[in-house]
Formats: C-alpha cells, structure tokens, sequence
C-alpha cells in the first residue's frame, strides 16, 4: 500500500487548512469555499469572501448546487438538492500538491445560463490532471440569482462569482501545485459564453492567461431588454424589481418565478424578440460597468489581446435541442421559414435556399438555429480577437455522435465528456451511449492532448487563424488542419453585428 493511500492530501489555503482524497492518482479537494453563501444578508449581493476556519476542513464533498431551474423541460439539468446554501465553493484536481508549479485549466459549466453545478462524474477533472495540469471547477449562481436585472442589486453576479473563483485561485493555486502565472479558464456553451465576457472585463484582467471558448453563444443582452425580463419575474412574486423587493425572497422562490416567465415568453416576442423566441430569459447584461461592452466589440478593440484563444463549436450544434424536444423530422415548411425570418441576417431566407438547396426543413432549422446560437459567434469571435492584434485557434467538432443511432450527429455538448475524459454519468451517456465506441476513447485523448498543450504552453498543436487561410482544426476519426469547412454559413453571417439584444421596437 502507498504512501499515498494511506494519507490524505492536505493543502493551506488563505483561510485554512483543507483536507482531500486520492483518486485515480490524483489528490482532489471538493467544496471549499472561496466566497460566502450569498443568502439572508448577502442574497442577490455580489460575492464577500469566505470567512476562514481553525483546524482542519474536510474537502471530500461537493458543495451544494445553486437554484437550478427545473422548467427546460430537457430533462437532463441537475435538480436542486438539499445540502444548504454554500453554494459558492471551488473543486481542485492536482498530481501534485505542493510540487511544482503546473499549468491550471480553469472551467466554467454550461447550462443556458439557467442550470448547472460543478459536482457530479461530467466534470472530473482527474484525467486532465493526470496528464500534469492542475483543474479547478466552481460553482457560480444561474438564473435570475446570477443574471437577472433588478434596480440597486449589482449586476452579472455570476460573472463576478467567476472573477472571485479566479481571485481565489490567483491567491491559492500555487499550494495545489498549480502555477497562478499560467491559469487557462475554459468553458462550454454558457460557460463559453463567460469565458467570452470575462475577456472583455477590465475586472477579470490579469487573472487568467489563455481561454478556450467551446461553443459561444450569441446573445447578450442591453440593459432595457435584461430589466424588462427582471420586471416579469418580480411581477410573479407581487415584488417590485429592486434588491429591497427581492433580497427577501427565497432563493428557490425566485427560481419558480423565473422558471414561470420562461414558460410564458412565447407571449412576449413581440416584446423581448428574438430572446422570447429561443426561451432564453437570462444572458450576461452589458452593463457598462462589470461588462462595459460586448465580447466582440472589446476583442475588436484590443481588450486581452495578449491573451492566446482556442475557440470552436460542434459542427450539428442544435440537433440536439431538436431530438430532446420531439421534433426531428417534425419540423414545417412554414416553421423553417419562420426561423430564418426570425434569426438569420438580412437576405438570410435566399441565402440559405442557395445555399443549402438539399436541406429538409428540420435541417434549414437546425441551420440557421446553429449558426446565430453558437457556430458564427464562436467564428466571429475567433475573428474580433485576430483583428484587435490576439491569437485564435479555431476548430469545429464534426465527429458524430454514436448515440440513439446516430441521429445527434456532432451535436452540441458532445465536446465535453471528450475533453474531460468522462464517458459516466448521465449526460455522457445521452450523448456517447451506454457503451462508446473505441474511435471516441481515441479522440477523447487527442483532444485532451490539444487543450492541456494549449494550457501549457500556448499552442493546441494546429496552426492560428487567419483571414487568408482560416485554417481551422477539425476533429473527427481522423482530425486534419482544413480551411473552414462551414464556408457557406460564414459567407451569409459575414457582415452580421453581434450588437446586445435590444427591446423589439415599440415595446
């Protein structure tokens, strides 16, 4: 028996002594925490740091998950559990503990903005820290207790969770064994979506050195359009929209009333647009203050140009969503055409047909969905970054996904369990199925391969994007450096303006 199954790891941090556990080789700390539960006097308050503890603290459980809404009736968020309100609590993977200083990945968890937690087997950073990365995962708030918009509460307060989690790791990593001179923050979906704003966020400067975007969403939303929502959901309560109307709430009761207007934003398209169309009631609000301006818009201008980006999307991305809501192969003639009226840019409805001339209806959807939700804003943003003098690396997943017959293709989330290394739990298995194939252990090491470089070194192994070649790395069964594959898309979206969502006119 080794000497390191017979001790447990143990680290000092800032505010005390931690306890861990060895796992799979790897000493893994859970739920410490590095701000206060943000209830009673803190709810809807932008994070305070945790307070320290004498003694030892035992870090072998997750903390508890935020309010996760339970109204996306996709039935694979993970539901709130009982465990109390420390939900605010960081999770280190570490080879060595206290050696020398490796490089941190950093990762923030999708979930539309609405659902998420850094606990469970989708996240285990054990086999990227295996390969001499320390991985860090934490908890954030969602919904409407990180992102809604109410007068006098401070806005984003997931994003300024995010920037506490880094400061922690900024004053802690290097007794983990990580070097906090070379943090990588990485992210899919709504995490991508964070990493994107945390590039454009003087507040987040200096705390991370290279991202890595999976997926980026588009939408962000005006001041106007986040308030107006905010206004909706203190409407279901009988509250004003003010910190002093809401910081008395339950948390849980807020997310029931956020979760009963996302049920109702079909009636109010006419109203929010285009984020009542895709069921989208929260996004990181520009702000003018924790987000002064869009994602683009500051890369374009330089902001965290000395910053290397790895960026890409799956090539299928909203098949997914399709499959899960019963629609494939459901889809009208005149439901397709609405999408392209509602989401595509200018004389998108031509260009598609021109475009894509074979596409059934269920497929001109999935398009046009992908291309605005997350394949041009990830491309876009690979280009902001190159022309405010940065450096992107651009990929797109198009391995297809071998699950319920293969009707997901490369689908959106497929990238995750890949990167991570994590083929258990109940997402990996929707989307990799009970058994995954061979071919899907081999693309999960070369992409954990890329990332970790990436971490360690600034290059993921392929060449930078450039206007002139727009060499992007595509991974499948056999991965090779191409010009974009998705030239179509780019071509229609090429003079789109990733402005924030604004009200609908009149409203």
């Amino acid at each position: 028996m080794t000497t390191r199954s017979l001790q447990a790891p143990e680290v000092r941090t800032v505010a005390g002594t931690v306890r861990g556990r060895w796992q799979g080789g790897v000493a893994v700390f859970r739920g410490i925490p590095y701000a206060r539960p943000p209830v009673g006097d803190l709810h809807l308050a932008a994070p305070v740091p945790a307070l320290p503890w004498n003694g030892v603290r035992e870090a072998d459980a997750f903390g508890p998950p935020p309010p996760q809404s339970l109204a996306l009736g996709y039935g694979v968020g993970p539901q709130r559990t009982e465990g109390g309100d420390d939900w605010l609590t960081v999770n280190v993977y570490s080879p060595d503990p206290g050696g020398a200083q490796l490089a941190v990945m950093v990762w923030l968890y999708g979930g539309v903005y609405l659902i998420g937690s850094s606990g469970g087997t989708g996240y285990d950073g054990t086999a990227l820290a295996r390969r001499g990365t320390v991985v860090v995962t934490f908890n954030h708030r969602v919904g409407a207790e990180g992102y809604g918009q109410f007068e006098g509460a401070p806005p984003n307060r997931a994003l300024l969770d995010q920037v506490a989690a880094l400061e922690w790791v900024r004053d802690n990593i290097a007794a983990f064994g990580g070097d906090p001179g070379r943090v990588t923050v990485f992210g899919e979906s709504a995490g991508a979506g964070a990493v994107a704003a945390l590039l454009a966020m003087p507040r987040a400067a200096g705390l991370f050195h290279r991202a890595v975007a999976q997926s980026v969403p588009g939408p962000f939303y005006s001041v106007p359009l986040a308030a107006d929502i905010g206004t909706a959901v203190a409407a279901e309560l009988g509250a004003p929209p003010t910190l002093a109307g809401l910081a008395p709430v339950a948390p849980d009761a807020l997310r029931d009333a956020a979760d009963s207007v996302l049920n109702k934003m079909a009636g109010h398209e006419s109203r929010w647009g285009r984020a009542a169309r895709a069921r989208m009631p929260f996004a990181p609000v520009v702000d003018g203050d924790v987000l002064p301006r869009t994602p683009w818009e500051a890369l374009r201008a330089g902001q965290s140009a000395g910053i290397d980006l790895v960026v890409g999307h799956t090539r299928d991305e909203c098949r997914l969503f399709t499959v899960l809501s019963g629609r494939l192969g459901k889809v009208t003639e005149e439901e397709a055409a609405a999408t392209v009226e509602w989401f595509a840019p200018g004389a998108g409805a031509r260009a598609y047909r021109t475009g894509y001339p074979d596409a059934s209806p269920t497929d001109l959807h999935d398009l046009v969905m992908s291309d605005w939700l997350f394949r041009m804003p990830s491309l876009h943003l690979a280009e902001a970054h190159i022309s405010g003098g940065g450096t992107s690396y651009l990929y797109e997943l198009a391995w297809p996904s071998p699950a319920m017959g293969g009707v997901l293709g490369s689908c959106h989330g497929l990238d995750v369990p890949l990167v991570f290394g994590a083929f258990s739990g109940e997402i990996a298995e929707l989307l990799l199925g009970e058994e995954p194939p061979p071919e899907a252990g081999v693309l999960s090491e070369t992409m954990m391969a890329a990332w970790t470089a990436f971490a360690g070194t600034g290059s993921p192994g392929w060449a930078p994007y450039r206007s002139e070649d727009r060499l992007t790395r595509v991974f499948t069964a056999a991965s090779a450096t191409v010009p974009y594959p998705e030239e179509t898309s780019r071509l229609i979206w090429a003079d789109w303006d990733l402005a924030a969502l604004e009200m609908m006119n009149g409203a």
